[in-house]
């Protein structure tokens, strides 16, 4: 690979949304600016690729938003799945600049279509992008290209140089490239199994990557060894069960299986583990990834019967299908009376009351050790289905400290002049653990515009 220019205003590393919009904001405001993307053309974008939408604040109705979801609904909803694990200052910071992420977008041609039904409960929350990740990705690189940002594929970073923590350029394999500005936007370890099994043992060679192959954390690695100030746990990560017939890497969200809540969940061992009831989809389905982590095999089963049709998305695999629980048992290759057996328990435990998958129904379980709180209906109506699930990986939060201003900080306490961070590899200062649907793309939306901003306010006043 060889640059146009052996020095720039702003380079920045990774072509995901948040490198994008980060490369973008700096190009609108006058700043010479190259993109580095480490994967080829075909596999460009990351985790961007596989995404469907972002989470806004908004104040009344937003383009395709219904109602209102204002600051203090959404800062509860994301102490909930963080449990407390999270920078208040920076995330309360993101959900009020996310109010303009969909305005910012849509000025740039991206376009949004009506939220999807379901299990997912979206509408008033979440805007969906028109034709996906992809779509998006093609529109960004199509507006950055006509400000004339320079972008390479196969561009993955081998070498940084950073010197009392300020960036002094990097190495393309041979080739070395300097700026006057930095940006940090290449994603995090999730395809690294090495590292993953750094912190979660043996166990992650059973795991599936959702996301991009390419997000090795090469750069986070070589980051942190220059004395940047590590944010979040090697362990925590969005992780979602998905069909345990995906592929290795790169199956995207087509493999997610969202019928968790309006069925039961079964290990091997044909026993329920966890309340498949506890909360609205969108704020429990990265959880179960972890979940499923830790039952023998990595592997569980989810079970549904006739009544659960038509209420969710259904993943790209087909369900197994039988007329009897035991024969179904034989059919994934568990015990077929222990099944039975949890499900009849199951069936008599189920309470009297109405079923409404909108809200928070309270049709519950009682007097088993794991009870279903919400969506208990029976599972008596055949023919039955089950969908076996696996550990899906699609990002990690282990990444770098950053302040508001998206500036790096150092461990030793300094903050770097000119090297800022946007996506993946800090999102672990918003999310210290779990998530919430579409926050990620949030994340890096406000990062990229703030760091882009930053970055070349800092190289153009030079």
């Amino acid at each position: 690979m060889k640059t146009h220019h052996d020095h720039y205003d702003v380079l920045v590393a990774g072509g995901g949304q948040a490198g994008l919009i980060a490369a973008i904001v700096a190009a609108e405001k006058g700043a010479r600016v190259c993109v580095l993307e480490g994967a080829p053309r075909t596999h460009r974008g990351g985790n961007t690729r596989h995404t469907r939408n972002l989470r806004p604040m908004h104040l009344g109705p937003l383009s395709v938003l219904s109602g209102t979801y204002d600051e203090e609904e959404y800062w509860e909803d994301l102490l909930r799945v963080t449990k407390g694990k999270t920078n208040e200052k920076l995330a309360r910071m993101t959900l009020r600049k996310s109010t303009e992420a969909v305005d910012w977008l849509e000025s740039r041609g991206v376009q949004f279509q009506p939220p999807l039904g379901g299990t997912l409960h979206l509408g008033r929350t979440n805007a969906f992008f028109m034709g996906g990740g992809k779509q998006l990705l093609n529109v960004l690189y199509r507006h950055a290209e006509g400000l004339g940002v320079e972008i390479h594929y196969d561009a993955m970073v081998t070498g940084i140089d950073i010197e009392d923590g300020a960036f002094k350029g990097l190495n393309v394999g041979e080739h070395r490239v300097t700026a006057t500005a930095f940006v940090a936007a290449a994603g995090g370890f999730e395809a690294n199994i090495e590292w993953l099994k750094e912190a979660w043992g043996d166990v992650a060679e059973n795991f599936l990557i959702r996301g991009t192959p390419y997000n090795r954390g090469t750069l986070l690695r070589m980051m942190l060894d220059a004395g940047v100030q590590q944010i979040g746990e090697p362990d925590q990560c969005h992780a979602v069960a998905i069909d345990g017939r995906a592929p290795k890497f790169d199956g995207g969200i087509c493999t997610r299986v969202d019928c968790v809540s309006l069925g039961v969940v079964v290990n091997e061992n044909a026993e329920r583990f966890y309340d498949e009831g506890e909360d609205f989809w969108p704020k429990r389905y990265a959880i179960w990834g972890r979940l499923v982590a830790d039952q023998p095999n990595q592997v569980a089963h989810v079970i549904i019967d006739q009544k659960a049709k038509g209420g969710f998305m259904p993943p790209v695999f087909p369900a197994v299908v039988a007329d009897t629980i035991p024969e179904l048992a034989e059919k994934v290759g568990i015990d077929p009376v222990q099944l039975e057996k949890t499900i009849t328990e199951y069936n008599a435990a189920a309470q009297p009351g109405s079923f409404d998958h909108t809200e928070l129904d309270g049709l519950h379980t009682e007097g088993l050790a794991v009870n279903k709180t919400n969506w208990a209906r029976t599972i008596d109506q055949p023919p039955y289905s089950a969908y076996s699930l696996r550990p899906g990986i699609t990002f990690t939060y282990l990444g770098v400290e950053v302040s508001e201003k998206a500036q790096v900080q150092m461990a030793s306490g300094k903050e770097c002049p000119n090297i800022f961070a946007a996506g993946e590899i800090m999102a672990g200062n918003v999310l210290g653990q779990g998530y919430l649907a579409g926050i990620g793309m949030t994340i890096g939306n406000v990062f990229g515009r703030i760091a882009g901003s930053e970055a070349a306010d800092y190289a153009l006043n030079r």
